[in-house]
């Protein structure tokens, strides 16, 4: 995603469970609430990145994912096999939504439904589609990119996280929602923000099921390249901070710490300003960017270098297993009686 907004940090605060802002002690009721769970002991699957990087991998092999393209199409329908194996219900959104310069694009979202009865939900998404235009780029800026990084990288590891659902059942008293939202990178800056994730802004008006919520939601953008790091988007700080914290928590539980250091990034227009804002469900941004230099996104963004030779295998791990520690935890917990 790609509309930046630089925030000063010093305007918000990070509250941690001893610590708010000022050095005062944190909010009671929010601290209750983080803590009010009963421990217990987990059994959590090991997430394969080997696994994550071959669906990445075929996603590639499509071609570009562009609105209106073979590739999108065939990726579609593809997505939506993996989806019917793994998940227990499986919804397609297939609409126009309009693009920034006015033209009429298909759109085709997909949601994987697991426990779809349970009152408890986590809402879980990413981007499919590929940028129609390579604009950070030296050379053939108007030709699109494969957005190995920049797209597949995310349906590569909820791919992955449906399957280890499969294998390793959570309680059935929590839902989990797998959103492949599409139309996300046909967006300029001059055209406006909302010029960017359209399918996200068609479902969070028109729900896959209506009246649909969920507890809290993790945009996953950008998750697959060498050398990536997680700071703490400032949109979902603002939005969603105690998500956000428990998110960052359950990544140091989980040995990956380095990947999702507790430091404060920019704000970044992506798909989850639209599902707080529209849907109103508390949802989190893990995107690579930078915290220092004058340059948000990494060098590969929106370039033809975004391609397999940028997909890390222990950056896929790192992020796919701490979205497990966060599934499996949220599964276990049984709220103490008031």
């Amino acid at each position: 995603m790609k509309f930046k907004q630089l925030l000063l940090p010093s305007l918000f605060c990070i509250s941690f469970s001893m610590m708010s802002c000022g050095n005062e002690p944190a909010d009671k009721k929010e601290e209750s609430a983080i803590n009010d769970v009963k421990p217990v002991e987990l059994n959590i699957p090991s997430f394969n990145s080997d696994s994550a990087y071959r669906y990445i991998d075929k996603q590639l092999s499509f071609g570009f994912r562009t609105p209106g393209s073979v590739g999108q199409k065939n990726c579609a329908n593809w997505m939506e096999q993996q989806l019917k194996q793994y998940c227990d219900t499986v919804y397609r959104q297939e609409v126009s939504v309009k693009g920034g310069d006015g033209k009429s694009l298909p759109c085709i979202n997909l949601i994987g439904s697991i426990n779809p009865n349970a009152k408890r939900r986590i809402l879980l998404l990413t981007h499919w589609d590929s940028r129609p235009w390579a604009d950070e780029d030296d050379s053939a800026q108007t030709k699109p990119i494969l957005a190995a990084d920049d797209a597949a990288s995310g349906v590569g590891v909820l791919i992955e996280l449906s399957r280890q659902m499969q294998l390793q059942k959570i309680s059935p008293d929590l839902g989990i929602d797998i959103f492949f939202t599409d139309v996300e990178d046909y967006g300029k800056t001059e055209w406006g923000e909302e010029s960017y994730c359209l399918g996200t802004q068609y479902w969070a008006r028109n729900p896959h099921v209506v009246g649909y919520t969920a507890d809290f939601g993790i945009l996953l953008d950008m998750v697959g390249a060498k050398g990536a790091t997680f700071p703490m988007e400032m949109i979902s700080t603002q939005y969603a901070g105690d998500v956000q914290r428990n998110v960052y928590q359950a990544a140091a539980r989980a040995g990956y710490s380095s990947y999702f250091p507790f430091v404060q990034g920019a704000g970044i227009t992506d798909d989850h300003k639209f599902v707080n804002e529209l849907i109103k469900i508390p949802t989190i941004d893990i995107i690579n960017i930078n915290t220092s230099g004058n340059d948000v996104f990494k060098p590969h963004w929106h370039t033809h270098d975004d391609n397999m030779n940028i997909i890390d295998r222990a950056t896929l791990k790192a992020v796919g297993q701490t979205l497990l520690q966060v599934i499996y935890e949220t599964s276990a917990q049984q709220k103490n009686p008031a």
